[in-house]
This record gives C-alpha cells, sequence and structure tokens, in this order.
C-alpha cells in the first residue's frame, strides 16, 4: 500500500467501502488499494470464491480482511464466527489478527487469533464471549474443533492464507478435516504465493467458480532493470562468512535479511558479523516474544541494519526499508526461495536477492530458476579491489552530496590557511583521504579463491530437499542423535496413519521451529522418533502434549535413554 499523510483514501472509496472502513484506512494513512486489493475486493464483497495467487508484501492481507469486515454485523450478538482464516505459523497469526483489528477498529470487530504456545484458558474464555473472525493454525483450530470449542455453524467465509506453505508443512489433512466441519454455502478464499498442483487439487475440491487472480512482482519494461535483481556468488564453505561481509560492503543494504537454516547458524553468523564491523541482530525460534519485539524495534528505527534469522522466525514481518534478502545457503526448496524473495522489490521500490551457494548446489539453483521462470546470475565474489573501489565511491557520493547541500563557509578559512603551503589539489586529496578513513572502510586483504559451480551431481542438494524441509528421514535406530539434538518419543505410528510430514506440521505448528530445524525421523508401528533441537526440546513436548497428530492425542517425552 501507499502511506501518505492526506484523508484522501479515494482509492479505497471507489471500492465501495463502509464508512467506518475508510476512517480507519485515512487513520493509517493508506492511500490507494494494491493491484491484488483493486482486483479482489469487489469480487470477495459479491461473495464470489477466490484463488489468488500472490507474493508476500503484494497486500493480500487486506484484500480479504476488508470484504470480512465489511460483510460482518455490527450488533455484537454473534456467538460463533463469521469467518475463519488459516495460516502456517503463529507469527502469521498475529500479524493477521493485528491488521484485522487495525482495519476494524471502528466496528468493534472481536478477533481471536489460535495458535500452539499459548495459554489455551484465554482462547477458551473469548470462545465462550463469542468472537466474530478466528486466525488459527490448522492443528491449532482442529484441535478446538475436536473440544466443541471452535463452532462452525454460522461460517460465512474460510480463507487459507499462504496455502502452498501449510501444505509443505503437512497440514493437508487437518484442512481437509477442518473443511469438514464447515457449511456447503461457505464462501472460500485461498491465496498462495505459488500454485503447485495440490493447490490447484484443494481448489477443485473446495472452491465454486472462483474467480482467478494472479498478482506477480511488478516486472520492468523490456530493457529495463528488474525491480528485483537476482544473483548468487559460488564460494566454499570455508569462506562463506568472508564472502558474505565483502558482498555486503560491496552492496550497502540500507536494510537486510540474512536467511539461515539452524539457529546455531543464525547466533555464530550474527556474532561474526558483529565482529566486522555490522549492526546485526538475531532472529530465531528460541527468541521469546519480548526479544523479537526489541530486535524488530532497532531495526525499523535504523539502530541495526542486518536481521539474521531463520525462515519461521521471519515468516510473516513485513520492513518497510528492506532493500536485500541473503540466503547463506541456497534454500532446500524452490517455495522458500520465492516466499523469501518476496520480502523485497514491494510497492514498486527495487531489492536485491543474493545466494551464497556451494560449488555442488548448482542444480538446485537450476531448479530455482525452472520453477521461479527467472535468471539467477551468478556472479564473482567482489575482489579486494572491487571493495577498495566501492569504498571510494561511496566516499566521493558523500562529499557530493555536502557539496551540494551543505553550509561549507565556516571551512574556507582552514583551506585558505592551508593553501598559502600547500596545492589546493594536495588539500583536497588530504581532506578526501580523512573523510575516507573516517568512514570506517575496511582493510580487507583477504583474497576468497574463486571457484565455479560443478558439473556432477549434487548430492547434498539431494538429501537436503529429501530429508529436513520434506520430512524423508534415514533410519538411525539405536544410534545417538546428532550434535545438538535430542530424539523425541510419540507415541503413534504407521498403525495410526502417522507419516513424516504429520509430525514435521505438527512440531512446526505447536512451536518456533521450521521443517528445517527437525532432524531425522523415525516412524514404526505404534510409536514414532524425532530428532529436535535440545533447546526447544521442553517446548515441542508442551505442545504436543496440548494438541492432537491425525485427529488424536499422543504420549510424548524424550526417549528413554536419551532422557536427562
Amino acid at each position: 500500500m501507499t502511506l501518505n499523510t492526506t484523508d484522501d483514501t479515494s482509492g479505497f472509496a471507489d471500492l465501495a467501502l463502509r464508512p467506518e472502513l475508510l476512517r480507519a484506512l485515512s487513520g493509517l494513512g493508506y492511500e490507494e488499494p494494491t493491484p491484488i486489493q483493486r482486483e479482489a475486493i469487489p469480487p470477495l464483497m459479491e461473495g464470489r470464491d477466490l484463488l489468488g495467487q500472490a507474493a508476500t508484501g503484494t497486500g493480500k492481507t487486506a484484500a480479504f480482511a476488508l470484504p470480512v469486515l465489511q460483510r460482518m454485523n455490527t450488533d455484537g450478538e454473534r456467538a460463533e464466527p463469521m469467518a475463519l482464516v488459516l495460516v502456517p505459523t503463529r507469527e502469521l497469526a498475529v500479524q493477521v489478527s493485528e491488521a484485522f483489528h487495525h482495519y476494524g477498529r471502528d466496528l468493534g470487530a472481536r478477533i481471536l487469533p489460535i495458535y500452539g504456545g499459548q495459554p489455551i484458558g484465554r482462547q477458551l474464555r473469548a470462545l465462550q464471549q463469542g468472537v466474530d473472525v478466528v486466525v488459527a493454525t490448522p492443528g491449532r483450530a482442529l484441535d478446538h474443533i475436536g473440544r466443541g470449542t471452535l463452532r462452525l455453524d454460522d461460517l460465512k467465509m474460510v480463507i487459507l492464507d499462504e496455502a502452498d506453505e501449510m501444505l509443505d508443512m503437512g497440514f493437508a489433512e487437518d484442512i481437509e478435516a477442518i473443511f469438514q466441519e464447515t457449511p456447503d454455502d461457505r464462501q472460500t478464499v485461498l491465496f498462495s504465493a505459488t500454485m503447485p498442483p495440490r493447490i490447484n487439487g484443494m481448489a477443485r475440491r473446495h472452491l465454486t467458480d472462483p474467480v482467478r487472480i494472479e498478482i506477480g512482482r511488478e516486472t520492468a519494461a523490456p530493457g529495463e532493470t528488474p525491480l528485483v535483481r537476482q544473483t548468487a556468488y559460488v564460494v566454499p564453505r570455508a569462506h562463506k562468512p568472508a564472502a558474505l561481509g565483502r558482498i555486503l560492503d560491496v552492496e550497502a543494504p540500507t536494510a537486510a535479511i540474512v536467511f539461515c537454516r539452524t539457529r546455531d547458524e543464525v547466533d555464530q553468523l550474527t556474532e561474526t558479523l558483529n565482529g566486522r564491523g555490522y549492526r546485526a541482530e538475531a532472529l530465531h525460534g528460541g527468541m521469546g516474544q519480548e526479544q523479537r519485539d526489541r530486535v524488530m524495534g532497532r531495526l525499523r528505527s535504523g539502530t541495526a541494519d542486518l536481521l539474521v534469522a531463520t525462515d519461521v522466525a521471519a515468516r510473516g514481518l513485513d520492513i518497510e526499508q528492506l532493500t536485500h534478502v541473503v540466503n547463506y545457503d541456497v534454500p532446500s526448496a524452490p517455495e522458500s526461495y520465492v516466499h523469501r524473495v518476496g520480502r523485497v522489490g514491494r510497492a514498486g521500490r527495487e531489492g536485491v536477492a543474493i545466494t551464497l551457494a556451494e560449488p555442488r548446489e548448482h542444480r538446485m539453483l537450476k531448479t530455482i530458476e525452472r520453477v521461479t521462470k527467472r535468471r539467477i546470475i551468478v556472479e564473482k565474489v567482489p575482489t579486494v579491489a572491487d571493495l577498495r573501489a566501492r569504498q571510494l565511491e561511496l566516499t566521493r557520493a558523500s562529499l557530493h552530496e555536502i557539496l551540494l547541500e551543505d553550509d561549507l563557509e565556516r571551512f574556507r578559512v582552514v583551506v585558505e590557511t592551508l593553501t598559502d603551503e600547500f596545492d589546493v589539489m594536495e588539500v583536497a586529496l588530504a581532506a578526501v583521504k580523512l573523510a575516507h578513513e573516517a568512514s570506517g572502510a575496511a582493510a580487507d586483504e583477504e583474497e576468497i579463491p574463486e571457484v565455479s559451480l560443478a558439473a556432477g551431481p549434487d548430492r547434498r542438494g539431494r538429501r537436503e530437499s529429501g530429508g529436513r524441509e520434506s520430512g524423508g528421514r534415514d533410519q538411525r535406530r539405536g544410534s545417538t542423535p546428532t550434535g545438538g539434538m535430542t530424539r523425541l518419543f510419540i507415541g503413534a505410528g504407521r498403525s495410526a496413519g502417522i507419516r513424516p510430514q504429520d509430525l514435521v506440521g505438527a512440531i512446526a505448528g505447536e512451536s518456533r521451529l521450521s521443517g528445517r530445524e527437525i532432524g531425522a525421523i523415525e516412524i514404526s508401528d505404534r510409536f514414532s522418533l524425532v530428532e529436535v533441537p535440545a533447546s526447544a526440546a521442553d517446548e515441542v513436548i508442551e505442545g504436543l502434549r496440548g494438541s492432537t497428530i491425525k485427529g488424536r492425542k499422543a504420549t510424548v517425552r524424550r526417549e528413554r535413554y536419551n532422557a536427562r
């Protein structure tokens, strides 16, 4: 959305929104609807089903929230929700709920987020008192439906936000079960950043004659630079930290997110970057909400310029000044790449997506190119000479700005005094040297070895894409968990229809872990064993004990020999 300090919301008024919504939008400074809002809001207000392909940052939350609020009764007598919004993570549940609160403040809208890790008593009290809109993760919504505390008999709308992400997390069966509890005449809305066959299959089963909308990122006209520049650098693993620092020095981002696979990698890389003089902040699932809020406050205020994060921790974040996204490792799934890159290039602003690839990861890069239909240009890591040239260019630009804007007259006496003894060019050179060194330009002398993408098979990429991300596991019964991991016993297995993706989805939905942070899974007939980071084991156990897996309660504890 375009932010503006005026009260002009004529663009939204053209959509025939009720006055209370227009006042709220005006108060928030929104002026013109984004393309997806302009296309989606009218058919949704007419009651049509809708299938929308839209990346993060296109304004899709308001595209479905405003029609929901438009249809909401304001008599306050409704006990059961009129709309259910399903989202993949607790972070997105909170963000969507906050958006509903902002837009519906003058309507007295009662919005309830439901997700794992939150005291269930608070959710039960709110549901008993009556709510208008429930925003929930699928597992927790199904848990409340099973308890009889979330009744959907009066439901008018079901919205699936980031549906592809929910399917990747193993929520497909939960979503199907939830649909079975909703009225046949409901209005159904499905938004997804990508449209794999499973999403189209779900749309065919549950949407009736839907309006189809596809909103991609704004692209440049032929011959112009695309708004999101996508590049990759081939770097040996041992040189990745140095290469990242060099690339950031040359790129000089206003604000950047660096994505890592694990919490440990986030912490280590944050420490390394701060050691190089960056203002970096870590963000991962091991942090409490108060810590997260402090980190985001520092980033938005400009006291930090780098956020090093895991996927699940950064999910749903909207940082207006973000200019760069960095994949410290090649994402193990093209969909993850799409979601990450979707954070830059918003609202017509230019952005840069950078990926650090190891030599054997070329196949995954090619897969990402094929899925996104965009070329990722492989560039050479900047040399020491490149870095020095870039630093001099930044110094020149700073001096140029001062010459154009600043009052320099009070410094004239210094120059005139020195030119009695030195040539004016020598004086200028000395002043530029002083400014350059004062800017903190790094004296980086390490040359990073140049390598190319290997032509051999990317075995590592295949292992990762079929391993931690998707739930396909190596069978290691009786072995010791890998470093930093704890193995959990879950009293449900193959005989209960349990699959790896069910366990991954349940754990990700009830804790701060992402699918990539979950280790090896072994499923036997009557039980399953799952490796999780030791630091998150207690949170996972508590979350799973308060929820269901495939509709049934299961014993969850540390594996006996591993208990401590």
